[in-house]
């Protein structure tokens, strides 16, 4: 039987031409969807690395980095090196750089150093080479403006290294090895307040940070053990460390313990902290010369607080107006303001909500705080007012064992 067919109109015609436009636009729309989804999920997705001690910890974690809130979620272990502590990215985070505190590398004394690129994709690690600190105890990592050098210190031997980095994120032969040596410090910090014990490591040499100023001519190091902040100059075309005139500035204090420091982009100011004395100095850097002249000091605990506590961590505000540093045992953050000269003032202080704040780290956006909180095995995030400084917590833990150290993996290609 032959079936009707209906006669096609100009109306028909119409409704034939606009399924046809829809269905091509779904169809051509789908790679579009797809890439927009990609981006927005490119967008509020972040990556960072988590340092760790064990046994709590168990080396590298990758996190992942809400963009929007800064809410940290644990992926996954990235490197399983023993006690891989400390860390620090290259400026482009192609390659990551992670230090092992053990004293047995290859049968040696020694701790490692291992280098890792990294995938942005995903925040896998491929190892690269490994090489030896050339002292025990590597406990700080820096990378030089140019990144064409990295720098360590080795606590446990009060040795300091530089070493050249290759064009495929590879660690060369050092360029230079330095062995801190003289007498050690005061056993007891004259600074601290009335009824602190914090009395430890002054019993010779112990390297505790090094870094290169922003200029990249000068590099400073601390060493806790002999209350000393070295002053070097870089030979930027061989990553050559020699001594400045003087070699070495004393600590603020006797038996002060200087530890980690910070330079402002601006003023020409180096803050450091002074763990044993829980102290927060402020040092003038001569332009010309890389020397250091102490100007200020104050505590970084609060008004009235009697006991022990040790100064650990601190971290400069995106802006460079805040400065805040860690207490532990006291287990607060104290906010300090900067004025246009440098000059530093005490502004607030809040509990950590954890145990033992080792580190702090700020978002690459300057709006969150991190404390690596390694007693209670946890990282807490701080919300920052942007005019003030001022810190609010989030209500955000994040579970991780014995956490040292963080890095933010950075957006470019």
């Amino acid at each position: 039987m032959n079936k009707k067919v209906n006669p096609v109109t100009p109306k028909t015609k119409t409704h034939l031409y606009s399924s046809i436009i829809i269905s091509l636009s779904a169809l051509f729309s789908l790679p579009i969807l797809a890439a927009d989804s990609a981006q927005s999920t490119e967008q509020t997705m972040k990556f960072a690395y988590v340092a760790t001690y064990n046994p709590h910890g168990e080396g590298v974690y990758l996190m992942k980095v809400d963009a929007k809130d800064g809410s940290l979620t644990k992926d996954k272990l990235v490197s399983s090196v023993p006690n891989a502590a400390q860390l620090v990215l290259d400026k482009d985070s192609h390659h990551l750089y992670v230090a092992s505190e053990v004293a047995d590398y290859n049968g040696s004394q020694h701790g490692s150093i291992t280098a890792y690129a990294v995938n942005k994709q995903d925040g896998s690690l491929e190892k690269l080479n490994e090489v030896d600190s050339q002292g025990a105890g590597p406990v700080y990592l820096s990378i030089n403006p140019t990144g064409k050098y990295l720098f360590v210190a080795n606590y446990v031997s009060g040795s300091i290294a530089s070493f050249p980095i290759e064009k495929d994120g590879k660690l060369g032969s050092p360029s230079a090895v330095r062995q801190n040596s003289g007498d050690a410090g005061a056993d007891k910090p004259a600074a601290a307040v009335e009824g602190s014990f914090a009395i430890s490591d002054h019993d010779g040499a112990h390297a505790h940070m090094i870094d290169v100023d922003p200029s990249g001519q000068f590099v400073y190091s601390t060493d806790l053990g002999q209350d000393r902040i070295y002053q070097w100059r870089l030979d930027q075309a061989t990553g050559v460390i020699s001594a400045n005139n003087p070699a070495f500035v004393d600590a603020s204090s006797s038996g002060a313990g200087p530890r980690h420091f910070v330079f402002h982009p601006e003023n020409k100011h180096l803050y450091l902290i002074n763990e044993e004395a829980s102290t927060l100095t402020s040092y003038v850097i001569d332009p010309e010369s890389g020397k250091l002249t102490a100007e200020q000091t104050l505590s970084s605990l609060p008004e009235g607080y009697k006991g022990t506590s040790f100064a650990a961590g601190l971290v400069l505000s995106k802006d460079a107006h805040h400065l805040y540093v860690a207490n532990r045992l006291h287990n607060s953050i104290s906010q300090f303001n900067i004025n246009e000269h440098g000059t530093l003032t005490m502004a607030d202080n809040v509990w950590t909500r954890g145990d033992y704040p080792r580190t702090l780290v700020i978002s690459p956006d300057g709006n969150s705080l991190y404390a690596m909180n390694q007693r209670s095995d946890n990282i807490t995030q701080f919300s920052i007012e942007p005019v003030s400084g001022k810190l609010t917590f989030t209500n955000r833990f994040t579970a991780v064992g014995s956490p040292s150290q963080m890095v933010f993996v950075n957006d470019r290609k």
